[in-house]
């Protein structure tokens, strides 16, 4: 019996493991496909432009709740679609 051909189905189990190791890893992590987002991408900034009204404050404990709060009622908000 020849035990060249034993040898080589040995050998192609870790030889096959090892190339579906590679391929998945290739295919997950697109390592040849990836791009340097900082440094291809042009982004363009602006300043911020807005302005901040206040309403009220609350400081402490002052309020034990949030003003409409719907912890009871809270289907209160939702409707159905007809």
């Amino acid at each position: 019996m020849d035990n060249d051909g034993g040898l080589f189905l040995l050998m192609l189990g870790p030889a096959g493991a090892a190339g579906l190791y590679w391929a998945l890893y290739r295919y997950y992590r697109n390592t040849d496909k990836s791009h340097a987002f900082e440094h291809e991408t042009m982004v363009d900034a602006k300043p911020v432009t807005g302005t901040d009204h206040k309403i009220s404050e609350v400081k402490g404990t002052q309020a034990t709740s949030i003003r409409g709060n719907n912890v009871h009622n809270y289907r209160s908000r939702v409707q159905r679609i007809p």
